[in-house]
């Protein structure tokens, strides 16, 4: 089915307009809210479970015998 000229035209126009807009959204326009990825209780989690995996090797390698 081909389409009139006029009408390409007008939809490549209308194509045309908007093409430098895009991406050039106003600050104010869009709702902003500043979320944390990650929770307060699974940041401690982590921790807990990176510093406490940490200090158990430190022990770990501290009280076991040299290799001979």
């Amino acid at each position: 089915m081909t389409v009139s000229k006029r009408v390409a035209n007008a939809k490549t126009a209308k194509f045309q307009q908007g093409v430098f807009k895009r991406g050039a959204v106003q600050e104010g326009t869009t709702a902003r809210k500043e979320k944390l990825a990650v929770g307060p209780v699974m940041l401690g989690f982590f921790l807990f479970v990176v510093v406490g995996s940490a200090l158990l090797q430190i022990i770990r390698t501290a009280t076991s015998p040299p290799p001979l």
